[in-house]
């Protein structure tokens, strides 16, 4: 019994343990499901949270989007002014006029006619034949070539008189056979001519003296209200601020940009020379009966101070000639002015071992400038001596706007005595700064026929503030192509999207250009002609423009700018968000230049996805072969266009092509893998620095002691000249410049050697700016995983450019770059921060 009595408890035990297991695996079956369910939420949560973040997300893109419409429609309210319609003169203004009795006192309000050269005519300039049947000038056949070769290039000309704003006339240099003509034979003359209208207004009568000759054949001549030009004037028949005073024009040269005397040294073997005679059969222009000059004392004090001069050596070695050598040519001008002594080869080479070089106006003050005068002047900046003129009284070719005290020193004859206590006090620095002013004078004015006549039309347009005509974009070869969408584009550190979340929507922008037409050629005038590259061309926009102060942004001014916060300033987020700054909102454009590298091409676009700011992506296609229609390009939310350049050279990095409508241009290599956060900050420095190279990896020149010569060095350093343009921004105005004004020999050094173009573009910049370029973060070198091995690894490549260094010293004519000790980054870089505050950057 007891044993039934277990069995029925284990029976009991059992039916339990069923009943609590199959419970247990209903709860363990609940739980699961509890567990799933829970799961299910939590999804569902997470989910829900990603919704809201993107909501919010998108919220904040409307809210930016919204802000920006905004500011958009409040600066659309405000537009700014197009270009006028071109306005020409008509037939209808052709009125003939009786002939003023006072033309010798002919102002340009009083005598020109304005109405025939409207601000918006662009200058229409009408050149009548030369030698026609009628003319009583024999012109030289000299001038002949040299006015057809200047012309038939010159953008102004016209050929219809109707329209034109002026009308040249060229009446000289004549034969010297041609003996002398009646003043009575030339006024008949001009009033003859087809569009003199009766008193020759808006009439330029232009003698253009290419030798040495006293011809003044407009002397005493009814001239009615034209324009004299020449280089012989006298001071009765030279009018202030109506008639122009004009160089010699020169002899046609090839490019000897490297055979010039270099700029530097500052001092050289003469501290002062003059090689002169005076003539023995001096008599006075005025009244031909003097048998002295018009002021013996200072002619006589002047003798005895060279004399002093040239046997001392306190202030230098003084190389002072008042006498030729035996069997030298003479050249002789006006009876009242030295001579000239031997060749210009012989002139030229004491000029090219001179400091200063002393020119001595003639000695009658009737004569404000003569061909003699021009010819020393000409050859002393030539040769790199710093023209000394001991005269006042006399006229400078284009003054009206040329400022030569920058290139030469002019005194009173007074300070005679006292030269070379001044010579010897000028700094060395002052002395290299007049030097390359004065070349800068020579090559852009002066040097040939063509540079002489556009500077006489460039002076007649800037006096009728008229502005020049713009500079040419190079024309793009856009080869059409195909895009794909990117669907999974992994965004890494530093990207935009990493930074402190979406950039602000941006439309593509073109950068305003040509705001400053008119303020070129009134406020800037001077400004202009003093400086590279000169008045030849109106340029889209300069690096030279001028900022607004601070309070305008926000009072009356604000139309573009977006200051960051609002103006209330701010970091992270906030700072991303505007670019704030001195200058209005914009973008840059990125030029990438490739060779045959299609997949490293390729990925280099991709990474551009979401970068903020960025206005078009110009990809120099500089393979032989065009891309493959089958090739096909990341679609990254701004135009990619792809450029076919007619040969393969680097110079094509450098090229002004019309696609490219910003001011900012970041150059840059496919292989040259750069974080948004780099580009960006960059971008940034660039607008504080607008008129510098603005890059990454830095190198310098080194001198080579052992040689005398410069080296290209790549070392780490703590003093830098150069950023590599394979990631640099700067500014289109230096596309036109290295492409149009930078001598051309530069660039051929750059094709020869198919390397370079990045010192030359420092070279160019620092030459202009006298500055140095600015680095920015502490990126040194470029990694490109996967790449090729570049050329700029070999040994070759790396010898070219210390040969490349020293051939454009010789071009320049010095070394022109300039060395830095700093380099740039963010503000909050490195600073210590509490910890609910964000610095500008993340990593930069």
């Amino acid at each position: 019994l007891s044993r039934l009595t277990d069995l029925k408890h284990i029976d009991e035990l059992k039916r339990i343990k069923r009943s609590i297991s199959t419970e247990l695996r209903e709860l363990e079956s609940r739980r699961n499901h509890i567990q799933d369910d829970i799961s299910l939420q939590q999804g569902r949560y997470i989910a829900l949270e990603q919704s809201v973040k993107k909501a919010e997300g998108e919220v904040q893109f409307l809210k930016s989007r919204i802000q920006q419409l905004k500011t958009e429609q409040k600066e659309v309210e405000k537009p700014k002014l197009a270009a006028p319609a071109r306005l020409l003169a008509s037939e209808d203004l052709n009125v003939d006029l009786t002939p003023t009795s006072l033309h010798y006192k002919c102002q340009m309000h009083s005598c020109f006619d304005y109405s025939r050269c409207s601000l918006t005519s662009q200058f229409p300039v009408y050149v009548y034949p030369l030698n026609t049947d009628n003319s009583p000038f024999d012109v030289t056949s000299f001038v002949q070539e040299a006015i057809r070769i200047s012309f038939s290039t010159n953008r102004y000309i016209t050929n219809d008189p109707s329209t034109a704003c002026l009308y040249v006339v060229v009446v000289g240099e004549v034969e010297a056979s041609a003996g002398v003509i009646s003043p009575d034979a030339i006024s008949s003359w001009l009033r003859s001519l087809a569009y003199w209208r009766g008193d020759g207004r808006n009439h330029l009568l232009v003698y253009f003296s290419h030798q040495t000759t006293t011809q003044n054949p407009l002397k005493g001549v009814d001239t009615g209200r034209a324009i004299v030009g020449q280089t012989n004037f006298e001071a009765s028949q030279f009018r202030m601020g109506f008639d122009a005073v004009l160089p010699n024009l020169p002899s046609f040269k090839t490019s000897k940009l490297m055979k010039l005397p270099p700029i530097v040294p500052a001092l050289r073997d003469y501290a002062l020379s003059f090689q002169g005679q005076w003539p023995s059969n001096y008599h006075a222009e005025a009244d031909g009966d003097a048998a002295l000059p018009p002021d013996s004392e200072f002619h006589q004090i002047l003798l005895e101070n060279m004399n002093l001069m040239r046997e001392s050596v306190i202030h230098g070695n003084f190389m002072l000639q008042v006498q030729c050598q035996e069997e030298r040519i003479v050249t002789p001008g006006f009876s009242s002015e030295w001579s000239l002594c031997g060749s210009e080869g012989d002139r030229l080479a004491v000029l090219s071992r001179s400091t200063f070089a002393l020119i001595l106006p003639a000695e009658d003050r009737n004569l404000l400038f003569t061909p003699l005068f021009s010819t020393r002047l000409i050859e002393a900046l030539q040769s790199g001596a710093i023209p000394v003129l001991l005269g006042t009284h006399t006229r400078l070719p284009f003054s009206e706007f040329i400022s030569w005290e920058k290139a030469a020193i002019i005194l009173p004859q007074a300070r005679v005595t006292e030269l070379p206590f001044l010579l010897s006090n000028i700094p060395h620095a002052e002395i290299i700064s007049m030097r390359r002013q004065g070349r800068f004078l020579y090559d852009t004015y002066l040097s040939t026929p063509p540079q002489v006549v556009e500077s006489t039309l460039a002076l007649l347009r800037t006096r009728l503030q008229i502005p020049a005509l713009p500079v040419e974009d190079v024309p793009s070869n856009v080869i059409p192509h195909r895009s794909y969408p990117v669907v999974e584009h992994v965004v890494s550190p530093g990207d935009a999207q990493s930074e402190f979340g979406i950039p602000p929507i941006e439309e593509s922008t073109s950068s305003p250009q040509f705001t400053r037409n008119y303020t070129s050629v009134t406020l800037d005038s001077r400004d202009t002609w003093n400086n590279i590259p000169g008045p030849f061309n109106l340029y889209p926009f300069t690096p030279k423009d001028r900022l607004l102060p601070s309070d305008a942004q926000f009072i009356g001014s604000s139309n573009g700018f977006r200051p960051i916060g609002g103006g209330e300033g701010g970091t992270g987020k906030v700072y991303q968000e505007s670019l704030g700054g001195n200058s209005p909102w914009e973008q840059f454009t990125m030029v990438m230049l490739t060779y045959k590298r299609e997949e490293v091409l390729l990925q280099a676009v991709e990474r551009l996805i979401g970068l903020p700011h960025l206005n078009k992506i110009i990809v120099v296609w500089n393979s032989p072969e065009p891309p493959g229609a089958e090739l096909r390009w990341p679609d990254v939310g701004v135009k990619v266009v792809v450029i076919h350049p007619e040969k393969n050279s680097l110079n094509n990095r450098f090229l002004p092509w019309s696609e490219i409508n910003t001011e900012a241009v970041l150059s840059i290599d496919d292989d040259a893998h750069l974080r948004h956060d780099e580009i960006l900050f960059g971008f940034r420095v660039w607008r504080e620095s607008r008129h510098r190279v603005v890059g990454f990896p830095g190198r310098f020149h080194a001198w080579d002691p052992r040689h005398g010569g410069w080296s290209y060095n790549s070392n780490h350093t703590c003093e830098l000249s150069m950023v590599l343009t394979g990631a640099a921004f700067l500014h289109k105005y230096y596309l036109y410049l290295y492409s149009n004004w930078m001598p051309p020999a530069v660039r051929a050094i750059v094709d020869q050697h198919m390397n370079c173009e990045d010192i030359a573009m420092n070279f160019l910049v620092s030459h202009v700016t006298r500055q140095s370029p600015v680095k920015v973060t502490s990126r040194w070198t470029f990694r490109c995983p996967g790449c090729p091995v570049a050329l700029s690894q070999s040994q070759e490549h790396f010898d070219e450019r210390h040969l490349c260094i020293n051939a454009f010293v010789k071009i320049f004519g010095y070394m022109p770059l300039v060395y830095t000790q700093l380099r740039v980054d963010s503000i909050l870089f490195k600073t210590r921060l509490p910890h609910d505050k964000q610095k500008c950057f993340k990593f930069i």
